[in-house]
């Protein structure tokens, strides 16, 4: 079987499958995720899905997500919740960093440093896992929305520092050999800064005039590439597809960028995104789910424990009891580079298999409950949410 057969036998039996699971009103577009799981048993079409082709379409799938994100994002609704925002992002962090690396240091002997530094790296929030469901919904442009997607995207700060020091850990072998920690730094600095210019001087921008829908595409696709390609320097390659969206939104005018999306999510919800689903439950050894399920299932409660109750307690006051536990619920994600990290470790031998095992076992299993149970509760709460302004 060629690529083109496999592509579109795997779309028709996602959109097939995807009926029966938007029935819990879990989006549709997981279904990918349960048809790779039931491949990884046995891949019959391993040489396809090894490919580079194939990886480079999951990858587009990844950074077409993260494109979204940054579209949605409304950069003046966070400033207007900065304070907020920041707080509940890093005592989330800490606060599962502290539980994680207790649980890592004791029960799997690893020295303190490294506890914790494996403990922030699974902290944080895989928010690409989230935006379907939050598109499902409507909720993307309120300010619950905005809280949730502006905390995923804070916290990858967490996951760029955690990266640059597992890279300086590993030496000159990984990430950032070929160029120096201040170019590194004056990279990340650019990718900062060319959106909160935009955001600053929108006003003083003249809205870009395209002539047709294919030209505005094509000019979407420039922006998104090249923050990718900017990213990609220092290994930021994700972050750089979130700052493209951010960037783009103060670009466009309203009615430009509402065409945009239409367009953007057709093509990522209908082709790209369910292949980067499909890749990365294809990758998962079900020995990681059987080998040691008391383990995933203990470093699932008490991180995502952690992240409900650090939830509650700062967001009560501010979202209400039910909202402030919806939060932490979407918070506990955990889709993101981390894992990345993770497997930067495993291969350098600085952290045990059985770790690695669990570790990604729990990523696994928290990719299928985390989006079901956040979907049931959004739905059983039957919650109103406050709109916010996009212009």
């Amino acid at each position: 079987m060629n690529l083109f057969l496999f592509l579109s036998i795997i779309l028709i039996l996602t959109l097939f499958l995807g009926k029966f699971i938007q029935k819990i009103r879990v989006p549709w577009i997981f279904s990918a995720l349960f048809l790779g799981l039931i491949l990884s048993l046995k891949n019959p079409f391993a040489e396809i899905t090894s490919s580079d082709t194939f990886s480079f379409l999951s990858n587009l799938g990844m950074y077409f997500l993260l494109f979204i994100i940054g579209l949605e994002l409304n950069i003046k609704e966070m400033l207007k919740q900065g304070k907020f925002i920041l707080k509940l992002s890093f005592s989330l962090v800490i606060a599962e960093s502290i539980f994680g690396s207790l649980f890592i240091h004791y029960v799997f002997k690893i020295p303190w440093g490294m506890s914790i530094l494996v403990a922030s790296s699974f902290a944080t929030v895989g928010e690409a896992i989230l935006i379907p469901i939050l598109d499902e919904f409507k909720i993307i442009q309120t300010k619950f929305g905005q809280v949730l997607l502006g905390i995923g995207t804070l916290d990858d700060i967490v996951e760029l520092i955690t990266i640059i020091i597992v890279s300086i850990y590993l030496g000159s072998s990984h990430g950032y050999s070929s160029v120096s920690i201040l170019n590194n730094f004056l990279f990340l600095g650019l990718l900062f800064l060319v959106p909160l210019l935009l955001q600053i001087y929108k006003k003083d921008i003249h809205h870009l005039q395209f002539k047709n829908v294919p030209s505005l595409f094509l000019f979407g696709l420039v922006t998104l590439f090249a923050f990718v390609g900017i990213g990609s320097f220092v290994e930021s390659a994700a972050l750089g597809a979130i700052f493209a969206g951010i960037a783009l939104k103060n670009l466009l005018s309203e009615s430009k960028l509402e065409k945009f999306e239409s367009i953007i999510k057709i093509l990522a919800y209908g082709f790209f995104v369910p292949i980067f689903f499909l890749q990365v439950s294809l990758k998962v050894d079900l020995k990681y789910l059987f080998s040691a399920p008391l383990l995933i299932l203990i470093i699932l409660l008490i991180t995502n424990i952690t992240k409900i109750l650090t939830s509650y307690s700062l967001a009560k006051s501010k979202l209400g009891t039910k909202k402030s536990i919806l939060l932490g619920i979407g918070l506990s994600a955990k889709f993101s580079t981390g894992i990345v990290i993770i497997t930067m470790l495993y291969s350098q031998n600085i952290i045990p298999l059985e770790l690695y095992s669990v570790l990604i076992g729990a990523m696994i299993v928290s990719q299928f409950i985390i989006p079901i149970l956040f979907s049931l509760f959004l739905k059983k709460w039957n919650l109103k949410f406050e709109n916010i302004k996009t212009s």
